[in-house]
């Protein structure tokens, strides 16, 4: 009978301990796996932020050449040159009254 008592308590603890140390392991397994994701994760957020700083260059790169083809004055020229347009003299000026 204590022999029976001594062998149960010896085996509760080898569980015991067995389910502890496959907690720890599992844990540690999920803290290497999270581990690695926010890694992953970290290093796409980084991309992201690269791709998004050369798109705000670009996007101000465009402004500054849509501002310098819409200028008045080359406009003015394109319009010369190409349409053959002008300013009209005085006399040719007609004014419609409704």
């Amino acid at each position: 009978m204590a022999e029976d008592i001594a062998r149960s308590l010896v085996l509760r603890k080898w569980l015991v301990g067995s389910l502890l140390l496959l907690s720890v392991l599992g844990s540690a397994v999920a803290v290497i796996n999270v581990s690695h994701i926010n890694r992953q994760l970290f290093s796409t957020y980084q991309g992201l932020l690269n791709m998004r700083d050369e798109m705000e260059v670009e996007w101000g790169q465009l402004l500054l050449e849509h501002s310098a083809l819409a200028a008045h004055a080359r406009v003015e020229q394109l319009a010369i040159k190409k349409l053959g347009m002008r300013v009209p003299e005085a006399d040719e000026i007609v004014m419609v009254v409704w």
